[in-house]
């Protein structure tokens, strides 16, 4: 009798979808019949929903370099969340769930995907009536690291800058990215590649930029600034040698890292960015790095999880309106703007947007950004490596009616004149849509939904389960890219209504259609009613 009472506070199996289930070490949740989920780790995108085969993922610790969340939605109104990371296990037919610390909840919110996340996030999550700053939503982003890679400095920001307005791109936010500093912890420009920053800021805010700079958590080991931070224990320790700062290894090489915990470290970071924004009036920052793998064995000063260690960092960005974060835990709802991770210059990577895209904003993450145009891996563009054009306009394409767009490999040079073209009407369109874009943005931090949507979330129950190569912008708008090669047509499929493209031709919804798709063009059609 003991053995089957232990065993039952173990294992708790779900049978009844309406009630609050909670355990703190395991759970399983029987699947309710055609029910699909989604959640967990955006890089994770393409392959949702979960309900029909394996996967398993440990949260405690990883959160794939990208944001992610405790938490997964149903089509059929049920969520599960935890405050803490969960070991998942997903079968055909039920999840396997593990939380060291945490209860977990399996919640019966409604009969519908938007039904739970407006639960859970109301409960969980809520809006914090507060955006980041509207300038990265209605103006292109740019950012330096593909054309500059380790070698940022003022001349030849200058000259990407001037290139933008020359090659009639709309200007918006610059972001200058890893090695303009002198060292990493000490964050002023590096004088041997800035000869007057103050000059360059004034001449980049003339041209109309506003100017992020990259930033970190790492402080170099062999700076003045590392051993100042080791005298306050601001510094993350090595849990196996006592008081001796951890060192940690990264892509960049092997540094300390800030500990959150410690307000010393806090306001130290904060002091470092108000001086770049006192100094230089840099508009904001992009804090890269925070993922929860670097936090691992490491001890704070009030001891926390690797995944809390990223949410701290995260907060700090809340006081920049001008912010980017890719690697994130827990702060959705939150006014911060979320890039996907590096993507490779591939088809491949390509198809990888809108799946990633709508999971971040599924789970939460609203204002977000897919990756850079092309790609993010700098390798991709080096040696004279064979680039496919099309590629990269149908990259650009996809981010132009997302809340953010974001340009690095400078398309003027790689592209030929008809794809340039193409590329800077996709910037010109989301100029042209920023209002609405924008207005969704505002709604977002009011209501918690997001701006860009399954259709499942818009249309349940209707058979768009597994469509993920479309998007809803809103309510108002379908957008249905090319992600294939040498295409100029596809299927779109269109709920139920009537549907005018951009041509003014009206199409009535609930079948699937055929519509062609030039290099310059991008299939959006705008609902005309829901009947």
């Amino acid at each position: 009798m003991m053995k089957r009472v232990l065993f039952l506070v173990v294992v708790l199996i779900v049978f009844v979808p309406t009630c609050w289930v909670f355990c703190q070490c395991h759970l399983a949740v029987k699947s309710l019949p055609n029910e699909k989920w989604w959640g967990g780790q955006v890089v994770d995108g393409t392959k949702m929903p979960f309900g029909n085969s394996f996967y398993s993922l440990d949260q405690r610790g990883n959160t794939g370099g990208n944001q992610a969340q405790p938490l997964f939605l149903s089509n059929m109104g049920r969520y599960i969340w935890c405050d803490e990371p969960i070991n998942y296990t997903f079968f055909k037919d039920s999840i396997q769930l593990k939380s060291d610390k945490a209860e977990i909840e399996v919640i019966k919110a409604g009969n519908s995907l938007k039904e739970a996340f407006l639960a859970v996030s109301k409960k969980h999550f809520p809006a914090s009536g507060k955006i980041p700053e509207e300038l990265m939503f209605t103006k292109p982003q740019y950012n330096t690291w593909i054309e500059l890679t380790y070698n940022q400095n003022q001349a030849d920001i200058l000259k990407y800058a001037h290139a933008i307005v020359d090659n009639g791109f709309p200007t918006g936010v610059l972001m200058i990215d890893d090695t303009w500093q002198t060292n990493y912890g000490v964050w002023e420009f590096n004088p041997s590649r800035f000869s007057n920053p103050k000059k360059m800021m004034d001449e980049l805010h003339q041209l109309g930029f506003k100017v992020m700079l990259w930033v970190c958590p790492f402080v170099s080991a062999d700076s003045e600034n590392f051993r100042k931070l080791r005298k306050k224990g601001a510094l993350l320790l090595d849990s196996k040698k006592g008081d001796i700062p951890a060192i940690v290894e990264w892509w960049n090489g092997y540094s300390g890292l800030l500990d959150f915990t410690n307000p010393d470290a806090v306001n130290w970071f904060k002091g470092q960015l108000d001086y770049l924004q006192n100094t230089y009036q840099v508009g904001g920052f992009k804090f890269d790095a925070g993922d929860a793998h670097f936090y691992k064995g490491l001890k704070s000063k009030i001891q926390v999880s690797p995944n809390e260690q990223s949410a701290l960092y995260a907060k700090l960005g809340i006081d920049y309106p001008l912010n980017e974060y890719r690697a994130c835990w827990k702060m959705a709802g939150q006014p911060l703007a979320q890039r996907l991770r590096d993507k490779n210059c591939s088809w491949e990577d390509v198809k990888k947007l809108m799946p990633d895209m709508l999971l971040s904003s599924l789970i939460g993450y609203a204002y977000g950004c897919p990756d850079l145009i092309g790609g993010g891996d700098f390798d991709s563009f080096q040696d004279n490596k064979k680039i496919e054009e099309d590629m990269i306009v149908r990259s650009a394409q996809i981010h132009s009616l997302m809340p953010m767009m974001q340009f690095s490999v400078a398309p003027w040079r790689i592209l030929d004149s008809t794809h340039l073209k193409a590329a800077r009407n996709s910037a010109l369109l989301h100029e042209k849509m920023s209002a609405t874009i924008l207005q969704l943005a505002h709604e977002s931090a009011k209501n918690g939904e997001p701006i860009v949507r399954l259709l499942e979330y818009n249309y349940p129950h209707q058979g768009f389960e597994n469509v993920k190569d479309e998007f809803m912008l809103g309510e108002q708008y379908l957008v249905a890219p090319i992600v294939e090669p040498q295409t100029t047509q596809r299927t779109v499929v269109l709920p139920i209504g009537k549907w005018k493209d951009k041509d003014g031709k009206i199409w009535k919804g609930g079948t699937t259609i055929t519509v062609k798709a030039g290099i310059d063009d991008l299939p959006v059609f705008e609902r005309v009613n829901k009947n």
